[in-house]
């Protein structure tokens, strides 16, 4: 499975409701990938670093569309 990192254009392009939906679903993947690398089950542990990632920055955004 190839890692797609979100880019900043396209998290900026996004309401805030779909932002906080993108979140969500970000931080239920980092469980599930956090899961599997404690069962060694994870073929790929860059995905988590890259949706660490991804959370970040949907955070930051967040945190400028509220100012």
């Amino acid at each position: 499975m190839v890692v797609k990192m979100m880019k900043v254009n396209e998290i900026r392009s996004k309401s805030v409701e779909e932002l906080e939906k993108a979140l969500a679903d970000l931080k239920k993947d980092l469980f599930m990938l956090r899961m599997q690398h404690a069962t060694n089950h994870l073929d790929n542990p860059t995905r988590i670093s890259a949706t660490r990632r991804d959370i970040a920055r949907v955070k930051t955004v967040l945190r400028e569309k509220q100012n």
